[in-house]
């Protein structure tokens, strides 16, 4: 299967993401893997990232193209990958495109992990808080929340018209969100 998964910051899509993998033996792809993969290993891109990254911009979309080609192209990415945390805007979803109509292959599945904003944000303080992460503030938490709405959830309006969009429900046991995203994708 080829998927992406979608969702807001705290919608637990990393934790998703890890089981997925496991459930349908496909690599989960997620750019700041990529980015610190690309940035460890020294490579051109990653030098490239790297300057991006260490002024706290956001880097720019033909440097993660290129990476997520790179990565897509990998062996253990033929017969299947899940996405996470790309595509994120309109430009990047046509790009993918052009991505996977050179390789013949196409999306099985968009999967949006949905959840209440104000149980997103208490998760995300919870977790700054766990973690030491004092940069997390509340105001800081709903600013990137916004972000994901102007700029990523348009995504699902360009899937949903491909008749590619599932929408599965966040909250909840960790378990009970794992059996509801393999039953949207089995479906």
């Amino acid at each position: 299967m080829r998927i992406i998964l979608i969702g807001p910051p705290g919608a637990g899509k990393g934790t998703q993401a890890a089981r997925l993998q496991e459930a349908l033996h496909i690599p989960a792809i997620s750019t700041g893997d990529i980015f610190r993969a690309n940035v460890k290993g020294e490579t051109e891109l990653g030098k490239l990232a790297k300057r991006y990254m260490d002024a706290g911009e956001y880097v720019p979309d033909e440097v993660t193209n290129k990476m997520v080609a790179d990565r897509l192209g990998q062996d253990d990415a033929k017969n299947g990958f899940l996405l996470d945390g790309y595509p994120r805007t309109a430009a990047q979803v046509d790009e993918l495109d052009k991505m996977l109509a050179a390789a013949d292959v196409a999306l099985d599945a968009v999967v949006e992990l949905t959840a209440d904003t104000d149980e997103v944000v208490g998760r995300l303080l919870a977790r700054a808080q766990i973690q030491g992460r004092s940069d997390d503030t509340e105001d800081v938490i709903r600013h990137r929340l916004d972000v994901y709405a102007a700029e990523t959830q348009p995504l699902t309006t360009i899937y949903a018209d491909r008749g590619l969009l599932k929408q599965v429900d966040g909250l909840g046991e960790i378990d009970e969100v794992t059996d509801r995203l393999l039953k949207a994708l089995q479906a």
